[in-house]
């Protein structure tokens, strides 16, 4: 499947796979401000076998298939004072 990621511009570290197709309007209202204006960051072929950083392809076509797009957020930043002990 042929996917577009896109960056927004006012969330740090978050992206945002949709089918090549898409388009931003078709988005749940929550996440449309979030990726206007659109940043295109790179365009990709998605295949069960392929494996990104943070999700398998597998999982990936699930979420494309399912809900239309699949949101990658950072992960929470870890306090380091917990670490201290």
């Amino acid at each position: 499947m042929l996917v577009r990621v896109l960056r927004s511009p006012k969330k740090a570290d978050t992206y945002l796979y949709m089918p090549l197709t898409a388009v931003v309007s078709d988005l749940p209202e929550p996440l449309q401000p979030l990726f206007s204006p659109e940043i295109l960051v790179t365009k990709l072929n998605i295949t069960p076998e392929r494996n990104l950083a943070s999700i398998s392809g597998v999982k990936l076509l699930e979420h494309l298939e399912t809900e239309g797009y699949y949101l990658q957020i950072p992960p929470p930043v870890e306090s380091l004072l917990k670490r201290i002990d």
